[in-house]
C-alpha cells in the first residue's frame, strides 16, 4: 500500500504538472494576443508567477477539495487514483484538438464520479462547496466580464483625450503586471486544487503511515486542517514546470483566433480575471481560470 500512495502521489503531481500544461496557457493568451510577449517570453513569465504564489496566501481551495465535496468516509486510494486518471485523460484530449476547458471541473468532476462510483450519490456531500463551485461556472465568467468593463471603461474615460499609440505605450507596462498577477493567481487556485487531493489521500490512508519512521513519515496526516510543505511545493513546481514546456495550442487558439486586443484591452480583460480569481480563492472557492 506504502508503494501504491507514492504512485498515486506522483500521478497527482502529474496531472498538477497537465494542469500547468493545458490551463496556464489561457493566462498568458491575452498578453501573446497583444503581442506585448512573444509566446516563449509570455510562458516563461507565467511559469514565474505560478510558482511565486506558493509563497503567498492561504491554502482555502485545498481544504475544500479535500474534505468538501466527497464524505471522508467513502475516500480511498482508488477513489483518489480514478479522479486523477480521468481529469488527465480528460486534459490531454481537450490539449490536442486545442479546446479550452476547465482543468478544475475536470478533477473535482472526476472525484465526484468515482465516488459516486463506491457509494452511490450519498456519496456526495451536497452543501456550501459544491453550491459554490457549481455556481461559480456561470458567476466567474460574468464577474470576469463585468469587472473588465468596469476596467476598460475606467481607462477610456481616463484616457479619452490620448490618442491610440499613446494609450497603448501606457499599458504595455501595464500588462505586464496584469498578465503577472493573472498567472500569480492561477497558480495559487489550481495548484492548491492538487493539494487537496493529495491531501485528501493521506488522510484516508493515515493508517498506513502512522507507525512509519524516515521517509515514509512525511505521508502521514491526521486530518486535513493542514497541507504539508512538500506538498505545496510539489504542486507549486509541477504547475510551474507545466507552463514551460507546452500551451503553444491554447494559447493560440485563446490569443489569435478568438479575438486579437490592444494592450489596454488586455490589461482590463486580465485584471478582471485575475481579480475575480483571487477573490474566489481566498474564499476556497474552486474556479476556473479558462472562464
Amino acid at each position: 500500500m506504502l508503494t501504491y500512495v507514492l504512485i498515486i502521489v506522483v500521478i497527482a503531481v502529474g496531472f498538477d504538472f497537465i494542469n500547468g500544461f493545458h490551463d496556464s496557457a489561457n493566462s498568458i493568451a491575452t498578453i501573446v494576443g497583444t503581442r506585448v510577449l512573444s509566446p516563449l517570453a509570455a510562458v516563461l513569465w507565467a511559469a514565474t508567477f505560478n510558482f511565486v504564489a506558493a509563497f503567498v496566501g492561504n491554502t482555502a481551495v485545498a481544504k475544500a477539495v479535500s474534505g468538501g465535496f466527497v464524505d471522508q468516509h467513502i475516500v480511498d486510494a482508488n477513489v483518489i487514483c480514478a479522479a486523477l486518471l480521468g481529469a488527465i485523460i480528460w486534459n490531454l484530449f481537450t490539449w490536442f484538438y486545442g479546446i479550452p476547458s476547465s482543468s478544475s471541473h475536470a478533477l473535482i468532476g472526476g472525484f465526484a464520479g468515482a465516488a459516486i462510483a463506491k457509494g452511490g450519490f450519498a456519496a456526495l456531500t451536497w452543501g456550501t462547496k459544491w453550491i459554490q463551485t457549481l455556481s461559480f461556472i456561470v458567476i466567474s465568467p460574468t464577474l470576469g466580464m463585468l469587472v473588465g468593463f468596469l476596467l476598460m471603461a475606467l481607462v477610456l474615460n481616463l484616457f479619452q483625450q490620448a490618442s491610440p499609440r499613446r494609450v497603448d505605450k501606457v499599458f504595455r507596462p501595464g500588462q505586464l503586471a496584469s498578465s503577472a498577477l493573472l498567472s500569480f493567481a492561477h497558480g495559487q487556485n489550481d495548484a492548491q486544487k492538487t493539494m487537496g487531493i493529495i491531501v485528501g489521500l493521506l488522510v484516508a490512508t493515515q493508517g498506513y503511515f502512522v507507525n512509519e519512521t524516515g521517509f515514509w513519515h512525511h505521508f502521514y496526516l491526521a486530518d486535513n486542517k493542514q497541507v504539508p510543505w512538500w506538498v505545496e511545493m510539489a504542486a507549486y513546481t509541477a504547475i510551474s514546470l507545466g507552463t514551460l514546456f507546452g500551451g503553444w495550442r491554447i494559447v493560440h487558439t485563446m490569443g489569435s483566433r478568438i479575438t486579437r486586443l490592444r494592450p489596454v484591452g488586455g490589461f482590463a480583460a486580465e485584471g478582471g480575471g485575475a481579480l475575480v480569481i483571487l477573490a474566489a480563492t481566498k474564499f476556497g472557492i474552486p474556479v476556473s481560470t479558462t472562464h
